[in-house]
């Protein structure tokens, strides 16, 4: 895989125009584009289309997590709009996910295309352990719950997880080499943190196993985005 098709650029911007004119100049510096809660919730399925007509791969951060039936229903849709990934909330439990797969197979046949990715997001970037105790009632250590959660994915079928790049050795050590890593949190070290707390460099998730790694202000709040992903790309290469 090259560097660059590594790179999920976030797109988390408030406006169809400041979403096209981010994929239009770096559709060729970038791997696929994620559409979030913001920007799907405005625009609705269409800005997956105008992405995919651009030329970008869609990755659609949208955190499913319902009843067996709504998700697996969700499930058909993304698989319908061609996505290259799209994800579902582990804690959602494993009647969830594996009507979600088998969503997914069903309607990827049906259609006769290749089904999207499918990922169970773990633990939030911006979850601290503290809050995890205190605030959703887990004892379990934060890693402990994040590999067991991991584990439940890809034994119901799912292709990979999204995870804190904290916790992306002990789940490749849990999950074997084939199962995708997609790692939010990542920071060059010349950006700022934000509010995510468990965060790491570019290199460095690579370094320790990260498939992909999705990252969004570094890129689109520089004042030249084709040269702050040229700068991580060029980390990558290291």
């Amino acid at each position: 895989m090259k560097p660059q098709d590594r790179i999920i650029l976030a797109l988390d911007v408030d406006s169809e125009a400041k979403a096209l004119n981010l994929v239009e100049k770096l559709a060729d510096s970038v791997g696929a584009f994620k559409v979030g809660m913001q920007l799907y919730n405005q625009l609705g399925p269409s800005i997956v289309q105008r992405i995919q007509g651009l030329g970008g791969r869609v990755f659609v951060d949208l955190k499913f997590h319902d009843i067996p039936n709504t998700v697996a229903g969700a499930a058909k849709i993304m698989t319908g709009l061609n996505c290259f990934m799209f994800n579902v909330h582990a804690s959602g439990g494993r009647e969830m996910m594996t009507a979600a797969m088998k969503a997914v197979q069903e309607e990827s046949t049906r259609l006769g295309c290749e089904p999207p990715l499918v990922l169970a997001v773990t633990v939030l970037t911006s979850i601290s352990e503290q809050q995890l105790h205190d605030d959703m009632f887990i004892s379990r250590r934060l890693e402990q719950t994040v590999v067991g959660w991991a584990q439940m994915a890809k034994e119901c079928g799912l292709n990979g997880v999204v995870c804190s790049p904290h916790e992306i050795a002990p789940i490749r050590q849990a999950c074997g080499s084939d199962f995708v890593i997609v790692t939010p949190g990542i920071r060059p070290l010349w950006s700022e943190k934000n509010d995510q707390k468990r965060i790491t460099t570019p290199r460095e998730a690579l370094k320790i196993g990260a498939d992909y790694m999705v990252i969004g202000r570094p890129i689109t709040a520089a004042s030249a985005p084709r040269e702050a992903a040229r700068r991580i790309i060029e980390e990558l290469e290291e």
